[in-house]
């Protein structure tokens, strides 16, 4: 009897208040493995995640969801695993814990929970340098290093070479007569090339850079006016400096010193197959330059005419296509030619079809004078035709070898007054102008003028050597 109602009181306590529908309630729902494993499949994630995310081995889990509790490490942790597990999955830890005790068979007061350490991790492996560990090192090392070689280049390329002259301290200076040479000196990047050009000299000076970045070279001065034009290059990336120099050096001229003269152009013999001569060349201690040519005679003559014939034109240097013809007996055209500040000089010289003589004289302050001769031969080839409108603006349509001009469209074009054309052809020209007497012409070097009145409509057709046709071509 006393053993019946310590069994029925025993009983009471386990159940609590309402012992018997609790107990009834528990047995109804899933057994412990299986909430663990419906509640990881609602949250949508597998065993390894689950493992990442709690840092519980996934075998402990499987065990767990499999009531397999032999394979835990002890009660301990077993405690501390499902409490951390049940947090994970949104479960009531402690109603885990009590269905897993039950589940056990284990009816005692609840032992104090024990939460096991959140990390179990296998024990730290010794360091082991594989090949492909070396490999991909060794790879990722060459990265780094063509990753700062492709940014040095790219500055490199991106800076350009500086530039400074440190001797003479100034731009232009003037030195003793007896100077003969100076030392340029400066700084720069070092290893640029520095180049050291004067005008009208065929080879420049050239300097490397030192270490340290000065360069330094002796340059031969004349009398007059030396120019030096300075200039860094890096050999490497072949980028010029930003900041070229300009070094002017002036050595006096001597009183009693003649000027000294170099023509460059035109060339002794040469022959033109126009009338356009270039007449080029330097000279120094002269205050200016004349030009003049004489005419010798027609191409492939031996026998000089002196002086010219009055049907011949004569050379106009300093005027555009369209000057006078020469007089007969007169002395031929001189013109005179400004002389720049580095003794350089240039003229445009229009000659006639012909042989012609062309001397270049420079004159000094004291009247002294340096004189060159230059025979050349003007053969025209083709029609070379320039038109000239003088006097007021003038309509034109032209023709070469039978074809129109780019120049002027279907419907022709107007030229304004001054504006001078040149047409070049195989066989012919044929110029349509609105207005003959504003229209001139120069014929393969020779001036024929206006062909016609002004305002007057006129077609001509220019086809040497026979003379200037009047047709009526629209």
């Amino acid at each position: 009897m006393g053993d019946d109602v310590r069994r029925s009181s025993a009983e009471t306590r386990a159940t609590g208040r309402g012992g018997d529908r609790a107990t009834t309630d528990v047995e109804a729902g899933p057994a412990l493995p299986d909430r663990l494993a419906a509640a990881r499949e609602r949250k949508g994630v597998d065993l390894f995640r689950a493992e990442r995310d709690t840092k519980i081995r996934s075998r402990y889990l499987a065990a767990l969801e499999r009531g397999d509790y032999r394979e835990l490490p002890g009660a301990v942790y077993t405690k501390g695993f499902l409490r951390n597990y049940a947090v994970y999955l949104g479960l009531d830890p402690e109603d885990v814990l009590r269905q897993w005790r039950r589940e056990r068979g284990d009816q005692g007061p609840s032992e104090p929970a024990v939460v096991a350490p959140r990390t179990i991790v296998d024990p730290p492996r010794p360091l082991a340098f594989s090949p492909s560990v070396v490999v991909a090192a060794l790879m990722t090392f060459g990265v780094i290093l063509f990753g700062v070689y492709l940014a040095v280049q790219l500055l490199r390329f991106a800076k350009p070479p500086t530039l400074a002259v440190t001797n003479p301290t100034s731009a232009v200076i003037d030195v003793e007569d007896s100077a003969t040479s100076f030392r340029l000196a400066g700084t720069a990047t070092p290893g640029a090339t520095v180049t050291v050009a004067v005008p009208g000299s065929a080879q420049p000076f050239r300097v490397t850079a030192l270490s340290n970045g000065t360069w330094s070279v002796q340059v031969d001065l004349r009398r007059g006016t030396n120019q030096f034009d300075i200039d860094a290059v890096d050999p490497e990336t072949g980028k010029p400096t930003e900041t070229p120099q300009k070094v002017i050096i002036k050595v006096p001229y001597l009183v009693i010193q003649a000027p000294t003269l170099t023509v460059s152009q035109p060339q002794d013999g040469t022959t033109f197959e126009n009338g356009a001569i270039p007449v080029e060349g330097t000279t120094m201690n002269a205050k200016e330059v004349t030009v003049a040519a004489t005419y010798l005679g027609p191409p492939g003559s031996t026998v000089d005419v002196t002086p010219a014939p009055a049907a011949t034109p004569a050379a106009t240097p300093s005027l555009a296509p369209g000057a006078t013809p020469l007089p007969s007996g007169a002395p031929p055209n001189t013109t005179v030619v400004k002389v720049a500040d580095d003794g350089s000089f240039s003229t445009p010289l229009e000659l006639t079809q012909g042989r012609w003589s062309i001397t270049i004289t420079a004159t000094s302050s004291e009247g002294k004078t340096a004189a060159l001769t230059r025979r050349v031969t003007v053969a025209y080839t083709g029609v070379n035709l320039v038109v000239t409108i003088t006097g007021g603006d003038a309509w034109l349509k032209v023709w070469v070898d039978g074809a129109l001009d780019p120049s002027t469209p279907s419907s022709g074009r107007v030229f304004s007054n001054g504006r001078t054309l040149t047409f070049t052809g195989k066989t012919s020209v044929e110029v349509r102008t609105g207005s003959s007497g504003y229209t001139n012409f120069t014929l393969n070097g020779v001036t024929l003028g206006a062909l016609g009145k002004s305002g007057t409509p006129e077609t001509w057709l220019f086809q040497p050597p026979a003379a200037p046709e009047l047709t009526q071509h629209r």
